[in-house]
């Protein structure tokens, strides 16, 4: 992107404020008559609206305070690709030059009988990213090729939804799912993510209630007791990826300060909805952590926690080390835990054929950037 430019958008951000990372109450305060908050919060987040002066039930005056205040598109989408099975990878540019990656997953289909009747409707999940880049490092990501720029505001974090939105059409009523585990650490931005998850659950908004919401760690143990004491209502979701401490600080190095005991000390403390169970997300690498041992250790592990796994075949890409474990071996590791009563799935791989792995699609932007093939 062209220097200039974005010297020129940066100026821009520093005065105006994001308008999507405020409340609906913190809008109440800020202008009067409070009904004007229910206004704007209806443009935004039901049409879509990127521009004030659309805002025709609003004054002109109003609409003129907006347009010198604050800012209604504070990303801009660079790149999307889409697959086969329909799920679409986004890279956005922040107005400071940086980009990151979130993710629209298409979980079901729409279902129609043959008189035109809906059946059943489309049920979408949104992975947003919390930062540009990462601190933790994992040695199976390339999103840490990139290292860690900065974090993202709450309001970036909440524009990515409803960009996604309204670039597929999806209706604002339409709920969806959301999953802090783009690019980042989201407990690493703990404030920013926290407000992310209540602007979203508005509402005059978008309506999507905290426990369609899932905050995905790493492993911050001291952060996971934070976000606990807070009770915002989110699912919670663990990156375990190895059942001893020698392997995962080898994929996590986060695991040297706070290690798998301090983490599931964490997690039992964690209040869940008696509904829902904590999601320990499982990377499966070949010949590495796909043994029915590693299962039977597991086991052990998780006992006496509400939880589910969820094994997720590695997703090779340029110049990994790791390789993707056969499906078979995935399955007698699910069944084995299945069996002795620990709920276990096999998340469906989506997207092997564009750039699925976590800052493929950034990176691929960068190397295309570098050879002097966009401006």
């Amino acid at each position: 992107m062209d220097r200039a430019i974005v010297k020129e958008n940066m100026q821009k951000s520093e005065s105006k404020h994001n308008i999507f990372g405020f409340t609906f109450a913190e809008l109440e305060q800020r202008f009067s008559p409070k009904f004007r908050a229910k206004q704007i919060y209806k443009w935004l987040y039901v049409y879509y609206a990127q521009d004030f002066l659309q805002m025709t039930d609003l004054p002109r005056d109003l609409r003129n305070e907006l347009e010198q205040g604050f800012c209604a598109k504070n990303l801009e989408i660079v790149r999307v690709e889409e697959s086969r099975d329909k799920s679409k990878k986004y890279l956005f540019r922040t107005q400071d030059g940086y980009t990151f990656e979130s993710v629209l997953l298409q979980m079901k289909e729409k279902q129609i009988d043959e008189d035109g009747r809906i059946l059943r409707s489309e049920k979408w999940t949104i992975c947003v990213s919390s930062q540009v880049g990462c601190k933790v490092g994992c040695a199976f990501c390339l999103t840490t090729k990139g290292g860690f720029q900065r974090n993202l505001e709450s309001g970036e974090i909440v524009e990515q939804v409803t960009q996604i939105k309204a670039h597929n059409g999806i209706a604002p009523q339409k709920r969806v799912n959301i999953v802090y585990m783009g690019m980042g650490e989201p407990l690493d931005n703990l404030e920013n993510v926290a407000k992310a998850v209540k602007i979203l659950g508005e509402l005059n908004g978008l309506s999507i209630s905290a426990r369609r919401q899932t905050i995905s760690t790493s492993g911050i143990a001291p952060k996971i007791y934070e976000l606990g004491k807070r009770n915002l209502g989110v699912q919670l979701a663990i990156s375990l990826h190895a059942v001893d401490d020698h392997l995962r600080s080898r994929l996590i190095p986060m695991n040297r300060n706070y290690n798998i005991t301090q983490v599931l000390d964490e997690v039992r403390r964690f209040p869940v909805d008696m509904r829902k169970k904590v999601m320990f997300e499982y990377l499966m690498i070949k010949d590495l952590n796909d043994s029915l041992q590693e299962a039977k250790k597991l086991l052990v592990l998780l006992e006496g926690i509400r939880s589910k796994v969820n094994i997720i075949l590695f997703n090779p890409h340029s110049g990994s080390r790791f390789h993707r474990p056969s499906l078979q071996k995935a399955r007698e590791f699910a069944d084995f835990l299945t069996h002795r009563g620990l709920l276990c799935t096999i998340r469906e791989s989506k997207g092997l054929d564009i750039s699925a792995a976590c800052g493929q699609l950034r990176e691929k932007n960068i190397q295309i950037v570098s050879c002097g093939t966009e401006g």
